[in-house]
Order: C-alpha cells, then structure tokens, then sequence
C-alpha cells in the first residue's frame, strides 16, 4: 500500500472521523474506508462498485477519458503493433518484458503444455452435440482440477506456477474442442511447429481428411484479437475471478468462475451481439433507417459495438483491430457476404455523422473483433469462448498478484438491507 499524506474528513451526527487518502502511481486518490464500520458504524453504498477500489494492482491501468490502457505501465497500441500475445503474457505474470532468452523459455513451457489430458476428451462427450461453447468451457476448465492434482495447491509458488502455464496453455484447446465439438468433427490434437495462434487456428478449422494451413494474416490478426483482450483492469470476469481467488479455491474454478461471468451479454457478449445486429440490419441499403432508430430516443435499437462505458472518448484497442479487420476483409473480401459488407458501410456511416460524434458512439474494439471472427468463419457462439482464452492470462495474473498480496481477506460485500425487521414466527393455521 502506498504511503499517505492526506486526509478526508468526514462528519456522521456532529462526529469527525479521519480517512486516510492514498495516491496511486496514475489515476485518482483512494480514500480508505476499511476501519469505518468499526469507527463509524456505517457501510459505504457503491453499486456496481464502480466508485470503490476492492484493491491495489500494479498490473492494467484504464484511463477512460483519455483514452489509455497500459499494461504494466505500456501503452496497448504499443505492445499490440511491436509484440505478440505471448510476450504481452510473460509481461502480465512477470512485470516486464521478457529477453530474447526469457521469451524463447516461455514459448517453449507453453508448447509443452498444450495437450489436454487424454480422459479429457470422454468428459467433452459428455455434453449435447448443441450445447454452448462457452457451456462446455465452463465445464472444461473447471473440471481441470480433477486431472492436475499437482497444481492446485496456492500455497505452493512453483505449482502456481504450472497452474498459470497449463492454464495459459490449455485453454485454446479446451475452445477449439469445444466447438469441433458442436459441428460434430473430430478434435484436431495440438501442434509444436506452430505458433499460439496459428496453433489455436488449426485446431478449429484443420480437418484429417487435407491439410490446413494456416494465412499469416489472419494468425496475426488472431494474435491481435489476443493481446488486446488480455487484460481490463478490475472488470466483471476478474472481479469475480479475484472474489472467487479469495476463499482459498485452486485456480481451475477461479479462472471457471471468470468464464462464467464473461459469458454474460453484458461483458463478454458485446462482440456477438454486435454480429447479431449486423445480420438484423441484413444489407448496406437499410442502414440509413437503422442510424435514424439510434438516434430516436424512444427506440430501444441501441446500435452494439459502438461507443464504450469506460472509455468515453476513444477506444484505444479499436485503432489496431480497426488495422487488422481492415487487412482481413482485404485478404478475405465482403463482396459475398452480406454481413461484412454492411459492417463496412455502417463503419463509415457512423465515423461521418455529427450525432454519433457528438454523443462519442465511436466504433470500439467489439465491433471490429466481431468483423475478423465473422470474416474468418466463426459462428458467433465462439466469439466468448475466444474473448475467454485471450482473458485467461490477464485473470491469471491478477489472480497470482492477489495470492502474493499481505492484505487478501476473503471477499464479503456488505448491503443495505430493505426487508422486514424482526418479526415472530406465526403458525399456519393463524395464517
């Protein structure tokens, strides 16, 4: 915990109490409340929690009105157009940026460590042939614990460590088994020659029947989808990875608990449904009375994948995958699909009208992931198992941070309680 200075006052009924403010490295004062209730008697009311620091981090940093996202302290547009996911993994788990030999060694645990246990595949059979990805992967990772017994214990640095490197590892398999298995096609086994997402990419789409190979662009555009969904701060997913991490559970069902949450629309949807919007939308010629629906306030077509709640003027992860759709579509065209192409011309319809400038409903990074997954035959049901294997580092890394911290307490949010007071019990015949 940083050192403090300063001070907040604060006055309940004629009484002062003093709060101790901390300054963090960028961002604002924090002003701790821990000792209030015993002080005070009084909870702070924060829902959403979006005025509250449930801890201290040196890993992401958000600044929403500016536009930034640094992780450990570098810019995202920076890591994503010099780096690759891998790197940008070693620098989240490690705090910095690895040598040339660190980054060899790590690239090389992860290749080792991507094939999942073989009785694995009975449990995957398990499931209905129509059952959710993101189902499956909830499932799958979860049930990890119960096939790497050597790993779960968090009081034990170096199984923590493989924990992290298997997680990191096998994730992408455990996704792409997830959705060879909802198209009925064999599981396509793991490669050492290729590259973490060239290597994620076989897996989906290879088949035994011809070889797959894999285009440079769009395994690159793979790897940028990865690196800027590595890591977001203090979100939903890592929130409840963290609030999991706190009661003591082996990192399988922490990081199980983050897919559960990023499964929602609200979080790791957003990019699926903006597919769904685009396919309402169906064609260029109808976007005109979609834009004048956004602008009807009595409405309730809200236009997906544009504008951001926490960054309010810019998205910086949209400028790169803004770059990378724009190489996809090239390399792949939209001339026969109805759905790129209205995407395109929704794009440069949105970026030319003043209202949506001015309301600052700027095309962000969902809207432009969507495109490359639609662009590379994804069905939208794997679009939130791939957010979920890009975060899977980033939770892991927080998670690690929170095991390491002096001050981890187990996670117990207070309320405000609206309900009857104390009431006697009445018999049922007096009912």
């Amino acid at each position: 915990m940083a050192d403090t200075n300063k001070n907040a006052t604060l006055t309940i009924d004629g009484k002062t109490f003093d709060l101790p403010i901390y300054s963090p490295t960028v961002g604002p004062d924090v002003i701790d409340i821990r000792k209030l209730y015993g002080q005070a008697g009084v909870f702070t009311y924060d829902p959403g929690f979006t005025s509250t620091a449930a801890c201290d981090s040196t890993i992401t940093f958000i600044d929403g009105d500016k536009g930034e996202l640094l992780h450990r302290g570098y810019p995202i547009d920076q890591l994503a157009g010099k780096s690759h996911y891998l790197e940008v993994c070693y620098l989240l788990l490690y705090g910095e940026l690895p040598s040339a030999a660190d980054l060899e060694h790590f690239e090389a645990t992860i290749t080792r460590h991507t094939m999942i246990h073989e009785q694995m595949h009975n449990f995957f059979r398990g499931f209905r042939r129509d059952a959710h990805p993101m189902a499956i992967m909830v499932g799958a990772v979860g049930a990890m614990a119960a096939f790497y017994h050597d790993s779960t214990d968090i009081n034990d640095e170096r199984q923590r460590e493989v924990a992290s490197h298997r997680l990191i590892a096998k994730v992408p398999t455990i996704a792409a088994m997830a959705y060879k298995y909802s198209i009925g096609q064999p599981f396509v086994y793991p490669r050492n020659d290729l590259d973490y997402a060239a290597n994620f990419m076989h897996m989906c789409f290879a088949v035994p029947a011809e070889e797959y190979v894999v285009d440079p662009i769009l395994s690159r555009a793979m790897d940028r989808i990865l690196t800027l969904h590595a890591d977001h701060e203090q979100n939903a997913s890592t929130s409840t990875v963290r609030l999991a991490s706190s009661s003591g559970a082996n990192p399988f069902a922490c990081i199980a608990a983050g897919i559960a949450c990023l499964w929602g629309p609200a979080h790791g949807g957003a990019n699926q449904a903006c597919l769904e919007m685009l396919k309402e939308i169906g064609s260029p010629d109808r976007i005109p009375e979609y834009i004048a629906r956004a602008k009807d306030k009595s409405d309730p077509f809200r236009l997906m994948g544009f504008g951001h709640r926490v960054y309010k003027n810019f998205d910086p992860r949209a400028t790169v995958m803004k770059q990378s759709a724009d190489e996809v579509l090239e390399l792949l065209g939209v001339e026969n699909n109805p759905i790129l192409a209205t995407a395109k011309e929704l794009e440069q319809a949105a970026l030319a009208d003043p209202y949506f400038a001015e309301k600052k409903l700027f095309p962000n990074v969902d809207f432009y992931s969507g495109i490359i997954l639609e662009a590379m035959g994804f069905p939208t049901s794997m679009f939130t198992p791939i957010f979920a294997l890009s975060r899977t580092v980033g939770w892991i890394s927080q998670w690690k941070e929170q095991l390491g911290d002096p001050q981890m307490k187990i996670g117990r949010p207070r309320q405000l309680y609206q309900g009857e007071a104390m009431r006697d019990y009445v018999d049922i015949e007096k009912r």
